[in-house]
């Protein structure tokens, strides 16, 4: 039991070098075939979105990355001071717009009362994407996603909003390799040693929300999603069946958010369910 969760974390060792250069080839590549002139992306202070622009950054130079802030009137002061300290390393010119006015008026208009803070997190990450698109937009860029393979398979994101992007280096790599990138590509310790947090609201933790550490997320992931063993099978290599439980039930609930429209099916070629267009 014990060996094989030590080889599942060989397994989740990154070799970071070529994961650098890969993604930044990634990153490259997108912007030529698109002819776009760089990338735009939100800069929150995290971990995740410290690597993006950090892979960006070194793919396109730091002028070709438009780094924006968009703080809420809750988000945690650290947030932002991370974010300056990861523009400064990258050489990073930000851009700070305070979502709060955007958000706010739309509850007020509803007069609804003390709102969810479920439903305030989303229209937050919504409000967030829109104006990367449409600086994007106004920019020529593409909007670079910051989503980690671990969070995409949970379901872990907000359906249009932190999971929508034009590209995204990030998606493939469990959250503990976003770790060991980070460390590589130098981002500031602070950024990689602090807890992860949306920050949708005071206090909040990824950790805590959903129940268990991203280390167990990772493993039995890569277990179920890469491995192809069965939520059983999983515990039967030493890993609590409550937690295999409740990381099983949030993939199921939350696959839909993986799927880019369900479209009825009329012909014989429908989007996203039978052929697809090359893209190169």
């Amino acid at each position: 039991m014990t060996e094989q969760k030590y080889w599942i974390r060989d397994r989740l060792w990154l070799n970071t070098a070529l994961a650098e250069k890969v993604l930044a080839g990634f990153i490259r590549d997108a912007v030529e075939t698109t002819r776009s002139t760089g990338v735009v992306v939100g800069l929150s202070g995290g971990v995740d979105s410290a690597l993006a622009a950090a892979l960006a950054a070194r793919a396109l130079g730091p002028a070709h990355v438009h780094a924006l802030k968009l703080p809420y009137r809750t988000s945690n002061p650290d947030s932002l001071s991370d974010a300056d300290a990861v523009s400064e390393v990258f050489d990073l010119v930000t851009t700070t717009i305070d979502i709060s006015p955007m958000v706010d008026i739309y509850f007020e208009t509803l007069a609804e009362g003390e709102v969810d803070k479920v439903r305030l997190g989303n229209k937050m990450a919504r409000e967030r994407m829109a104006i990367l698109f449409d600086q994007a937009k106004k920019l020529g860029c593409l909007v670079l996603g910051t989503s980690n393979k671990t969070e995409i398979l949970l379901g872990y994101s907000t359906i249009f909003g932190d999971n929508a992007s034009s590209i995204n280096p990030l998606g493939d790599l469990y959250k503990q390799q976003v770790w060991q990138l980070a460390q590589h590509l130098n981002v500031p310790q602070q950024v990689v040693d602090k807890r992860p947090s949306a920050d949708l609201w005071p206090g909040q933790t990824d950790e805590d929300e959903l129940g268990f550490d991203y280390t167990s997320a990772d493993e039995v992931l890569c277990l179920m999603f890469d491995l192809g063993l069965s939520p059983d099978e999983v515990v039967e290599q030493g890993y609590p069946a409550s937690i295999v439980s409740r990381i099983t039930a949030l993939e199921e609930k939350n696959r839909f958010k993986r799927r880019l429209m369900l479209i009825a099916r009329l012909s014989d070629s429908a989007i996203n369910l039978d052929r697809e267009i090359p893209r190169d």
